[in-house]
This record gives structure tokens, sequence and C-alpha cells, in this order.
């Protein structure tokens, strides 16, 4: 498979039937972490860490990817050596229908509320 990394690259995630709602609801609750999950939405792609801008350390932005693929939020696959994280959007509205669409049209209206900042 090429979508998969060789066994010691894998990262480990929630099978589906593993997602918890607080988990979820846990990792969403940090801005950082909400505005990664709506660029992610946004762009409907996969894409590198290293796309996303994040006012935080390096160390940090890894523990908020971190966090967001525990919680099943994301999957985070490595093609090469780039880590690809992607929206697990068919799980999450399968589990929890409406919950992530209502999540991120709050989270835009909220950032339209406060000026543009999340």
């Amino acid at each position: 498979m090429t979508d998969t990394a060789p066994a010691g690259r894998a990262l480990p995630h929630p099978e589906r039937g593993e997602i918890r709602l607080e988990a979820v609801l846990h990792a969403l609750s940090d801005p950082m972490r909400l505005q990664i999950v709506c660029e992610l939405a946004a762009r409907e792609a996969e894409l590198t860490c290293s796309q996303f801008e994040l006012p935080v350390t390096k160390s940090t932005t890894t523990h908020h990817f971190r966090v967001l693929r525990e919680s099943g939020v994301i999957r985070q696959i490595y093609r090469g050596t780039a880590k690809m994280n992607g929206l697990r959007r068919d799980d999450l509205d399968g589990l929890f229908p409406g919950l992530l669409d209502s999540l991120l049209a709050a989270a835009d209206r909220q950032s339209v509320r406060l000026g543009g900042g999340a």
C-alpha cells in the first residue's frame, strides 16, 4: 500500500468505534486545534504540518496535531518524508451527525464576530 508508512513510522489512531465525543470536544476546545480543523475542512485536502501558520513553537504544534490524531479528529499518514494530515470527516459525521458542521459554522460566526480572530 502506498498510503501507509513502514511499520516503524505508522502513527496510532483510534478506530472509528473507539472515537469518544468527549475526546473530540476536548480536542476542538483549543483555539489552535480548532484553527487546524477549520483549515483542513476549508481546503478539503490533506496538508502537511508546515502548511499551517500557527503562532506557536514547533513542539507545541506537534502536540496539537497529536491531540487531534489521538482523539480521532484527524488522520496522519506518512507519504515519503511528509506527514500528511486529513480530517476524519466521514468518521465524525457517521458517529456524530451534524456535529462537525455545527462546530465549523460556529467557529466561522465567532471569527466574524471577533473581527477575524478565532
